[in-house]
């Protein structure tokens, strides 16, 4: 990585740069969204620089890794902190963004900065709409600073049109302030036929023969207890079959092992923590179903992941999802048990129905790719590029 800290940068011209501190940092889907949209970026010739606020241990990949990189040296709480005070009488960020024409903030923060425009990628409002989900200090955190992030940013950028309806609800933004550009799925996900590496993640991970499979940091709002009570209900009829968890454990994930505890699935649920993106392809491939109960997503990539590998795919049908998955799944109340043990075992034991499902979900992840949603926001740039300046 070709780092740059303040003190070691002249002043030159940036035309954009864009926040992958959470690419860098692996922080979920966060990181995944800002690692790939920026790699089709780069692979359509843009000129592009990264922001990292702390450079050390970075995990980002060539080319990635390669550009230009900015870099705070903060970590991530002084970061936040930092960047927050810059609305508050502190002194605007611009020492760290020099020559930069125009910032895109990835990471539902954007620094104070005088000079530079910026774009804004709102990825949901969980914090919302289920605050207790949250631990205090962020839920406060995105509360205050949220508001004037998005009423700062030049252009705000939502994964989907639900949340584009959140966005103008609940801040009151204008709506033409505002562009729906969706998340893409990588060419990396599809059906492999190489069963050596199938095989060589199934034993790494001690993955059963056949399994119901989850992917997602471990954390309330993924509704991961519903799964467990489901499969636990499901299970008599099919004892051959495992669930896999895979995923880190993000915050207030306490109740999801106490319910495990409960259930007495700790010997048949595994549990693998994080998986690298690396492994997540042959890992949606030795799935038999993909289940996904998430209460609230702004977008939701896992689901999409699972269609364009060819798994079957049980979906929630809250919030966005539905604007995912369309009819290449079964949609089901994320709250309802019954219908989730119902919906697994139909799958389970349906081939056609199996066979149906992954076809459907093949055609409809077709409609998602990362170079579209690079081309509609290089277009933001270009359009936020030709407006005259705000006053800052």
């Amino acid at each position: 990585m070709r780092s740059v800290p303040v003190s070691d940068r002249g002043v030159g011209t940036i035309p954009f740069c864009l926040d992958l501190s959470s690419a860098a940092h692996e922080r979920g889907g966060l990181g995944r969204y800002a690692a790939c949209l920026a790699q089709a970026l780069v692979d359509r010739g843009v000129p592009v620089a990264a922001f990292v606020h702390d450079r050390r241990e970075s995990r980002l990949h060539p080319p990635l890794s390669d550009l230009v990189t900015l870099t705070a040296e903060l970590p991530l709480r002084r970061w936040r902190l930092r960047a927050a005070s810059s609305y508050f009488g502190g002194p605007t960020m611009d020492r760290a963004f020099q020559g930069v024409e125009l910032f895109h903030a990835t990471d539902h923060l954007l620094p104070k900065l005088s000079h530079a425009r910026s774009v804004f990628t709102l990825h949901d409002t969980a914090y919302l709409r289920f605050p207790r989900y949250y631990l205090p200090r962020n839920r406060f955190y995105l509360r205050v600073m949220m508001p004037r992030f998005l009423q700062r940013a030049d252009r705000v950028i939502a994964v989907s049109e639900f949340t584009r309806r959140d966005a103008i609800r609940m801040y009151r933004l204008n709506p033409e302030k505002i562009e729906v550009i969706p998340e893409g799925v990588e060419a990396r996900f599809k059906p492999d036929p190489d069963v050596t590496r199938v095989s060589a993640v199934r034993q790494r991970y001690s993955l059963p023969e056949r399994f119901i499979l989850n992917v997602g940091t471990i954390q309330p709002r993924k509704n991961l207890p519903t799964l467990l009570e489901a499969f636990a209900a499901a299970r008599p009829r099919h004892p051959d079959v495992g669930l896999v968890i895979a995923g880190a454990k993000g915050w207030l994930y306490e109740g999801f092992f106490e319910r495990l505890r409960a259930l007495g699935l700790e010997r048949v649920v595994r549990v693998t923590g994080h998986v690298p993106d690396e492994d997540l392809p042959a890992l949606f491939n030795a799935a038999e179903v993909f289940a996904y109960p998430s209460v609230f997503e702004g977008f939701g990539l896992p689901p999409l992941e699972a269609m364009a590998s060819g798994v079957p795919v049980l979906c929630s049908n809250s919030s966005s999802l539905p604007e995912v998955v369309g009819d290449a799944g079964l949609l089901l109340p994320p709250r309802d048990v019954g219908a989730w043990a119902s919906g697994l075992g139909r799958v389970l034991e349906d081939a056609r129905l199996r066979a149906e499902l992954r076809e459907r979900g093949l055609v409809r992840a077709r409609l998602f790719d990362w170079d579209t949603a690079a081309g509609k926001t290089l277009e933001v740039y270009r359009s936020v590029m030709s407006q005259k300046p705000a006053d800052r």
